[in-house]
């Protein structure tokens, strides 16, 4: 099952993908079906009240509005040699928030006080029901599906202390879609995944969901020994090698320029970079 998030007039409203249609669902968006512990056969049953076309769409992050959107730094070993930093014994977390969200489509805001924008692909882990203390084993059954992110970071502003946080919540900065797949729709249920980023068609970032040094399940668990994860949170699982930051020179996202960010199976967000706007 893909599930979608789309604006349309009358606000947002969760959609399910049947083929190049998107049917309409009784739920604002994809956070708030899957508050239902029955989301699975709603979505599966409910016939909705209207469909459209999928390239029509207007998409929103598919989840807009996630009570916690969990980080990982520092989950690729090709991405850690890159970087200069040892190999970590724990998942390195930190956070974001829903002001940073975009939809697959919309515009990256550039912001006007950094020239040092970089892009980050990443698979994403859309909770699907309550997880506390949960195990390795136990944690699969926590997730709804999968998607995709893009965890544009400001380095300037990410260096600036310690801590990654500063660099990571940039408002209209972090794309996240089209939808929510299930893991019965992925090869392998999941677990070997191609990741890729291309900037205007030049190849970035490629590699594999299988080299994550800290898997889905490994992920979860330990996060939940931390804090619940709630149906609709929203776990980015980290980045490979070829950031921007690494190279040499550095490169950096400009206006105008188009980031492409897929997953194997799950989808691709296409995204332009756009100045910030004259006010606001």
């Amino acid at each position: 099952m893909r599930l979608v998030t789309i604006r349309t007039a009358n606000g947002t409203r969760a959609g399910r993908v049947d083929g190049g249609r998107v049917v309409e669902l009784d739920a604002t968006d994809v956070g708030a079906l899957l508050a239902r512990p029955d989301w699975a056969e709603f979505a599966g049953a409910d016939g909705g009240a209207a469909s459209r076309a999928l390239d029509d769409a207007d998409l929103a992050p598919v989840v807009p509005w996630p009570s916690k959107i969990i980080c990982l730094g520092l989950n690729y070993a090709s991405h850690i040699k890159e970087m200069g930093h040892e190999l970590p014994r724990y998942p390195t977390l930190f956070a974001k928030f829903p002001g940073t969200l975009i939809g697959a489509r919309d515009a990256i805001q550039l912001p006007r006080v950094s020239e040092q924008v970089d892009w980050e692909v990443e698979l994403g882990l859309v909770i699907g029901r309550r997880a506390r203390n949960v195990s390795v084993e136990e944690a699969p059954a926590a997730i709804a599906g999968y998607t995709v992110v893009n965890d544009v970071s400001v380095r300037d502003y990410q260096r600036r202390t310690s801590q990654f946080l500063s660099g990571k919540i940039f408002e209209r900065t972090t794309p996240v879609g089209p939808a929510v797949v299930t893991l019965d729709e992925l090869p392998d249920g999941g677990a070997d995944l191609v990741v890729r980023c291309e900037v205007d068609g030049e190849l970035m970032q490629e590699s594999r969901t299988s080299d994550l040094l800290f898997g889905p399940a490994e992920i979860i668990s330990y996060v939940s020994e931390i804090i619940t994860l709630e149906p609709g949170d929203l776990i980015a699982t980290g980045t490979p090698a070829g950031v921007g930051a690494a190279r040499t020179p550095p490169v950096w996202l400009r206006a105008g320029q188009v980031v492409r960010t897929v997953v194997e199976g799950v989808g691709e967000c296409v995204n332009r970079c756009e100045p910030p706007p004259a006010s606001g």
